[in-house]
């Protein structure tokens, strides 16, 4: 049965700085680079069938650092960018919370449902664009594994979502720290996470940024 491998991409000013940052496309930073080799270095003690991202730039970047290590190309997987926060993008959250308070609020409460306002997108809709992307992977890669550069928010609502998780309980179910691993086992009972959040393979210097 396949495993897939949900990996963040490493650490940008924007991360860092814990601003909302969904379609706006910051490289990584030098922290973020000196992460995405050691996110390398870990992947390439394996062997994998595929490795997929998203379009934005952080995901590549992380992706074709895992790609020089272990030899496979990037296929790139469009519905699998990070959530789209509309009027909120490249704003800090702490800011938002206050000059916006009542929807931050709402949206906090329920995540699946309440967009963030001028075009973002809900929870459910980044699952419904991003779920059967998975799971079409897995299908392809029925014997090996692969793995998938994606964000924050996208690999939390998939992980929720093949978990049967509330999608409103998201961000405070899952955890997934820049240059994270998770890895999801497709068995026969249905899909298992295996691990979650790791970031072992980080020196100390790194982990937590």
């Amino acid at each position: 049965m396949p495993t897939i491998v949900l990996v963040r991409h490493g650490q940008t000013d924007l991360s860092r700085a814990d601003y909302f940052c969904g379609t706006t496309d910051p490289p990584l930073d030098a922290v973020g680079r000196e992460m995405a080799e050691a996110v390398a270095a870990r992947a390439a003690r394996e062997r994998w069938a595929a490795l997929h991202a998203s379009p934005l730039l952080r995901a590549r970047e992380t992706a074709e650092a895992i790609g020089r290590w272990i030899g496979l190309p990037v296929q790139i997987e469009p519905d699998l960018r990070e959530m789209a926060y509309g009027a909120w993008e490249a704003r800090r959250a702490a800011d938002v919370r206050h000059s916006d308070s009542a929807r931050y609020q709402e949206w906090v409460a329920s995540p699946a449902t309440v967009t963030p306002p001028g075009g973002g997108e809900s929870g459910e809709s980044v699952a419904a664009r991003a779920v059967p992307v998975i799971e079409a992977i897995a299908r392809r890669h029925a014997g090996g594994g692969v793995l998938i550069v994606s964000h924050k928010t996208t690999i939390r609502l998939v992980i929720c979502s093949l978990l049967g998780v509330d999608l409103n309980l998201y961000r405070v179910r899952i955890a997934a720290p820049v240059a994270s691993f998770a890895a999801i086992e497709f068995k026969e009972s249905g899909p298992l996470i295996s691990l979650l959040g790791d970031t072992s393979h980080l020196p100390p210097h790194l982990r937590g940024g």
